[in-house]
């Protein structure tokens, strides 16, 4: 009986491990792939170099440098046709999720492209509206520290004469220079303020030139609208204020300080709705103003310390004003005239 006992007993540990190597294997869980960033494109007009294209390429690399998209990019299209081309050669061979750029002189050529293919996001720079279904725009609306900059103007300047190099006298940068106008008539009214407009969105030479015209007509303060404007500065050794990002370093004994444009909350407001899958077309324009982080004034780098207190005051509480809603800087899209 108890061998027949140790027979079974044997007979059933053998069952158990036939069963055991015959019943299917857990196979590991494969750890899910993770999902590639949309792609972003950016179609320029002018050179990366010129700040206004610059601050829109900044903000897009961030954002890529942050791993939520990818990003590509090419500058320099000009206004000859080329723009219509490479959106549609973009759109077909690359298929980003979204294109940014700036339109203005391809405003017809970037809104024939994006009326074909409407499941891309268009971005663009545009003095226009948007266009049903995919076309933003935005713009650069930076008066609100182009007002604060006209403050600090007028009460540096001991000639009472200021210069203004502009590119061309459209509303997007006669609002900017007229706004510069109203601060420095506010801190002083007996100055006189020259205009001159170079006809170029990039012309640094001819920026150049129109500066030094105005430092020989008596100018001691330069505002850049354009680049080239503050080497004119250093040159002479005037005052000068960047336009579009902080040129501190353009002229690091010259640049008090100057209007910032920053495009990373329009890029992350945009970012945000494709990933919600709720992109629409709309006028971004709120995201570049003060108030929504997209302006400021550049910083100082120390060259306050040569600005009247007063002046500097004035300028604090007038950039809190404009932040809680309480002063609002004129919205004037006229042509300024050669002397204010």
């Amino acid at each position: 009986m108890q061998v027949r006992r140790v027979y079974l007993v044997i007979v059933l540990l053998l069952v158990i491990g036939v069963a055991v190597q015959c019943a299917p294997q857990a196979q590991p869980t494969p750890a899910p792939q993770a999902e590639e960033p949309p792609l972003f494109f950016a179609a320029f007009a002018t050179p990366i170099e010129e700040p206004w294209d610059g601050v829109i390429h900044e903000a897009l690399q961030e954002a890529a440098d942050n791993g939520q998209i990818r990003y590509e990019w090419t500058d320099d299209i000009g206004y000859a046709g080329d723009m219509e081309r490479i959106l549609r050669e973009v759109a077909e061979t690359k298929k980003p999720t979204a294109i940014f750029g700036d339109a203005f002189g391809n405003e017809e050529a970037v809104r024939r492209v994006a009326r074909d293919y409407p499941e891309i996001a268009f971005v663009f720079g545009s003095g226009l509206g948007p266009a049903d279904p995919n076309l933003s725009v935005f713009d650069n609306w930076i008066h609100e520290p182009a007002y604060l900059s006209g403050l600090i103007a007028g009460g540096m300047t001991k000639s009472n004469v200021i210069g203004v190099v502009g590119g061309y006298p459209v509303p997007e940068v006669n609002r900017i220079v007229n706004a510069f106008i109203y601060g420095v008539k506010e801190t002083n009214p007996e100055a006189k303020v020259l205009v001159a407009f170079i006809n170029s969105w990039f012309d640094p030479p001819a920026a150049k030139e129109a500066a030094l015209a105005q430092l020989d007509a008596g100018a001691d303060v330069l505002f850049a609208e354009r680049f080239g404007v503050i080497e004119a500065a250093v040159e002479r050794g005037a005052w000068a204020f960047g336009n579009m990002s902080d040129q501190y370093e353009l002229g690091p004994e010259n640049v008090l300080t100057g209007p910032v444009w920053d495009m990373r909350p329009t890029v992350q407001y945009v970012i945000k709705q494709l990933e919600a899958g709720a992109y629409t077309a709309q006028d971004l324009k709120d995201f570049s103003m003060m108030a929504k982080g997209g302006a400021r004034l550049a910083p100082f780098h120390g060259m306050d310390k040569y600005i009247p207190e007063d002046i500097l005051a004035l300028v604090k509480q007038r950039e809190q004003e404009i932040k809680d809603g309480l002063f609002r800087v004129p919205i004037d899209e006229a042509q300024p005239a050669p002397e204010n």
